[in-house]
């Protein structure tokens, strides 16, 4: 019931409505800055002509604009469009190693580590390289031999050193 009262609302009246909207004075151009004028003045009263090329209509555009139709239409796929997107292959996951298990990491990814895991490998590796090869730790953590080799090269863990004062002798110990 609602709709009909609100249709008749917005029909009432309405050629007489559209037919004063038309019948308005068309908008005037946006005013020029007062600067412009006297700039404008003085080339209208030089070239009279252009005045008239503005309010000239060019027919020879107005048959080429007419000529114009456009068509729109969505391309045909060259390959046929697969709804399904492509199963991936199941991941390997591994447990985390060490004495650091943080709670919220279940499992990991074979190929990757933690920071914790990255920190221990680098130092263990850094106390006893004999015994922790790059080979052990790529087989250990799951990773591949080039990246442990990367890792082991451009990653140091911090050290803490002490430099003694350069004015004063530094103390022996005893």
């Amino acid at each position: 019931m609602g709709a009909r009262v609100t249709r008749a609302f917005r029909n009432f009246n309405l050629e007489n409505r559209a037919e004063r909207e038309i019948s308005k004075i068309k908008p005037s151009t946006a005013p020029k800055h007062p600067s412009t004028y006297s700039a404008l003045r003085e080339q209208l009263s030089q070239h009279p002509e252009i005045k008239e090329e503005i309010s000239r209509k060019d027919n020879k555009l107005l048959s080429l604009l007419k000529d114009v139709y456009v068509d729109s239409r969505d391309p045909v796929p060259s390959l046929p469009v697969k709804d399904a997107e492509p199963q991936q292959e199941p991941k390997e996951f591994r447990l985390p190693i060490g004495r650091h298990i943080d709670k919220n990491i279940m499992d990991i990814p074979k190929g990757k580590i933690t920071v914790v895991e990255a920190l221990t490998l680098l130092n263990d590796h850094k106390l006893s390289p004999g015994t922790w090869t790059a080979e052990k730790i790529a087989q250990e953590y799951h990773l591949e031999l080039k990246d442990v080799n990367s890792l082991l090269k451009y990653f140091v863990t911090f050290e803490v050193k002490i430099l003694p004062p350069k004015d004063r002798k530094a103390m022996q110990s005893t």
